[in-house]
């Protein structure tokens, strides 16, 4: 199994929750680092932020160039062609991630995970299918590449999940996010959707509905 090398910053000492961020396609555990004081979640919630970063493998789209990547994308149409066993590889990364939390002493219904696109998919995978209850997951301008193969664990059959999109994503359309949210629900999860003027991205009003939903899903109070 691929071990991952992370950035870890604790907003606290003794951390009694944890979140679980995947950065997207060619990026690295860096491009979310600066989210952590945009929250502005409440004075004194102890939570241990952890950005892995993705290994670096030969992206098909890209003309087979390294970068990082969770998983190999063979083509860019609507229903995305991706390599499931890279994913689930990826994903399985993020378990280890998980139960390391857990032998620290972070309750796993305290531990949630949050991916932008590529980092969503495996996101979408590590969470549906883990053992453990988790506390929630967040799906920003992504999708569910895995919706026909994802192993669903009962653990998790009732899991908090926002899922968020730009109504101008170029990269990943919204009918992508909307889909995950339909097929979620045909699953019998009630997924939050948000959707936001903005393309590819993060904007200002998501960060305070992700600050939000985090203080919801880990009992945070001001």
């Amino acid at each position: 199994m691929t071990t991952l090398n992370s950035i870890v910053r604790d907003t606290a000492p003794t951390p009694d929750a944890c979140v679980i961020w995947l950065h997207g396609l060619g990026a690295n555990g860096h491009d979310f680092e600066p989210i952590v004081p945009e929250l502005g979640l409440p004075v004194g919630s102890a939570i241990r932020f952890i950005f892995p970063h993705a290994p670096q493998i030969p992206v098909t789209v890209n003309g087979g160039h390294r970068m990082p990547a969770w998983y190999d994308i063979i083509a860019m149409n609507i229903d995305r062609e991706v390599d499931e066993r890279q994913l689930r590889v990826s994903a399985r990364a993020i378990q280890a991630i998980i139960d390391q939390q857990i032998a620290e002493g972070i309750d796993s219904r305290r531990i949630v995970l949050a991916g932008f696109s590529q980092g969503g998919a495996v996101a979408y995978e590590a969470a549906l299918s883990c053992a453990q209850p988790l506390g929630g997951l967040i799906a920003m301008s992504t999708y569910l590449a895995t919706a026909n193969s994802v192993q669903r664990h009962k653990a998790n059959a009732a899991l908090p999940i926002q899922v968020l999109h730009g109504t101008r994503d170029a990269v990943v359309p919204p009918v992508l996010g909307e889909r995950a949210c339909q097929q979620l629900q045909q699953w019998g999860y009630a997924p939050e959707f948000h959707s936001y003027s903005m393309e590819h991205s993060v904007c200002a009003a998501e960060i305070t509905d992700i600050s939000r939903f985090l203080c919801q899903c880990l009992g945070l109070k001001a």
